[in-house]
């Protein structure tokens, strides 16, 4: 059996520049997360998927449209890990800085960040236990980054081979999995 993981196409809003406070970042996810996408061509790794689930989120959605023609099942499971500020303030700060206070914080399991990373990881291995539970056919999973990297070490654990996904982890190509 094969899963290919994909990352849903390039989104339109991009990263933005400057600094910011946690509401302006809390303004620019919600921006990011209603923002198109820019459709390019879909590498399937030469593989012929028989079923397809996808992030509900809208810029995976249309990613899983246009790389799959068959029915598609859409996960709240395989949406981006929310981020969420790791102090509350009106002091700005560069994105990058804001985003290695949130990683540093999930990663030390701070209450500001929830889900934590065990849940995270739970919700991951139910996912992957709920998507290969009774198939053994050729299976598309398309979602974001952070939620690739996870599901990377979970099927790894099972088993399965598969490329490294690399610190840039490309738009609407899919990485394939073998158990």
């Amino acid at each position: 059996m094969r899963i290919g993981l994909m990352r849903h196409f390039k989104v339109t809003r991009g990263y933005p520049s400057g600094f910011f406070s946690s509401s302006d970042l809390m303004k620019w996810v919600d921006e990011y997360d209603a923002s198109g996408v820019e459709e390019s061509e879909v590498d399937l790794g030469g593989v012929d998927w028989k079923t397809c689930y996808s992030s509900n989120l809208s810029r995976a959605e249309i990613t899983a449209r246009r790389a799959f023609k068959g029915e598609i099942t859409f996960l709240d499971e395989l949406r981006e890990i929310r981020l969420s500020p790791f102090f509350r303030s009106n002091i700005k700060l560069p994105l990058p800085v804001h985003l290695l206070f949130i990683r540093m914080a999930w990663l030390m399991k701070h209450p500001s960040q929830n889900p934590g990373k065990q849940e995270v990881l739970q919700q991951i291995s139910n996912t992957v236990d709920r998507i290969t539970g009774h198939q053994e056919e050729n299976i598309l999973i398309v979602c974001h980054g952070g939620v690739m990297m996870f599901m990377r070490k979970e099927l790894l654990k099972r088993g399965y081979k598969g490329p490294k996904l690399g610190r840039h982890i490309e738009h609407g190509k899919v990485y394939v999995f073998e158990n």
